[in-house]
């Protein structure tokens, strides 16, 4: 297994988020494009003044590759998790072994209970990580997700403490 470090972002980071928000994949998943130093710097702000989340950069060999988070953490001990990495890091396990370490932390430090996931069905890379990162299949949710006025279906893994 790969050896990543989960730490928070720093305003020095923001050419990493330009760059992996330029890829035509991960565009459409920030609300607004991150372009600028400055976009870069308030996707990293919105994380840092949430309750209910906490992001981090995953760095491997001292390069930021990736972010993953728990995020909508409420009162029933519940998150949701998200991650990617950069186009460089993937394929070599940098996402499972984040999401992990994240599930860890979650569990230890926020004293969560239950982690949820959700993959496009047409995403079997992030199936792969899920399922790889200890995720449990739990079912479909039909036409959840709208991009470009289509809309996907999507596979949903769950993770619990005593997994």
């Amino acid at each position: 297994m790969i050896e990543v470090e989960l730490r928070g972002w720093r305003p020095d980071d923001a050419p990493v988020l330009i760059r992996a928000f330029g890829s035509p994949d991960m565009a459409q998943q920030a609300a607004r494009p991150i372009d600028t130093p400055q976009a870069a710097l308030e996707w990293m702000g919105t994380w840092g003044f949430r309750d209910d989340a906490q992001a981090f950069a995953v760095v491997l060999d001292g390069q930021v590759v990736g972010n993953v988070a728990v995020s909508n953490i409420d009162a029933h001990a519940n998150g949701w998790v998200s991650y990617w990495t950069t186009p460089q890091a993937r394929g070599r396990g940098v996402a499972v072994a984040a999401a992990r370490k994240l599930a860890e932390w979650a569990f230890r430090e926020r004293g969560l209970f239950r982690l949820e996931l959700g993959h496009r069905l047409n995403n079997p890379a992030s199936c792969a990580v899920a399922t790889r990162a200890g995720f449990l299949t739990e079912g479909i949710e039909r036409a959840k997700l709208s991009y470009g006025g289509v809309r996907y279906d999507v596979e949903r893994h769950a993770r619990l403490a005593t997994d």
